[in-house]
Formats: C-alpha cells, sequence, structure tokens
C-alpha cells in the first residue's frame, strides 16, 4: 500500500519526525487557557485590565492576573502603570507579541472555515 504523498511507505510506517522544542514551547506557552485570546484582544491596541476581561468573558480576574503576568515575563505583554487621582495599569503587546500576529490572523481564518462554536 503507497502513502497519499507517493512516498512508497505503507500507512503508519513513516518514521516519526521529532518535534522542535522551540515550536512545541511556543504552542505551549500560547495554547495555554486564555493565553491566545488575551493576546488576539491586545492586538488592536493597549487595553485596561477590565477592558481585558471584557474582551474575553468568562474568565476569573485571578486567572487573567496569572496569564498577564506570564504573557509578560515571556516579553510578550508589556504592562504599564498610569498614576494619577485612580492608578490604572494598561497592557499593550511588545514588538515580540506583535509578530504573533500573522500567526493569529491564519490561526482565526483557519478557525472560521473549520472550527464551529
Amino acid at each position: 500500500m503507497r502513502s497519499q504523498n507517493g512516498g512508497g511507505r505503507a500507512k503508519g510506517t513513516a518514521k516519526p519526525r521529532q518535534v522542535c522544542p522551540h515550536f512545541h514551547g511556543a504552542v505551549e506557552l500560547i495554547g495555554r487557557r486564555w493565553a491566545g485570546a488575551i493576546l488576539y484582544a491586545l492586538t488592536r491596541g493597549p487595553l485596561h485590565f477590565a477592558e481585558i476581561k471584557e474582551s474575553v468573558p468568562g474568565m476569573s480576574d485571578r486567572l487573567l492576573s496569572c496569564r498577564l503576568k506570564e504573557l509578560e515575563q515571556a516579553g510578550l505583554v508589556r504592562r504599564e502603570v498610569h498614576s494619577g487621582n485612580r492608578v490604572r495599569v494598561s497592557y499593550e503587546l511588545t514588538r515580540k507579541g506583535h509578530s504573533l500576529e500573522p500567526v493569529m490572523g491564519e490561526l482565526r481564518d483557519w478557525a472560521r472555515q473549520w472550527h464551529r462554536v
């Protein structure tokens, strides 16, 4: 039996390819619960904590805070404190975070075609 790619190997006998550790690490980071949605929400520009929470409904304050810290530590999100009568904190994508926009756009397009909600 030949494989669909015409390589002459029977189905299921292809030599396994080791997953790239860089790819695996990136998928684990942005694939964590809510992380991708937070990054996607920030593609339109800086948002305050409450605005992110509104953009991604169903997420607890504690989990949002935890994910934002992880994304900040990974260098994808920048946290900025604005002083005044009421101290406000905003979050925005770093250059590294913005570099994910084409990937997120492709994933969004794929999801619209193939994933039903």
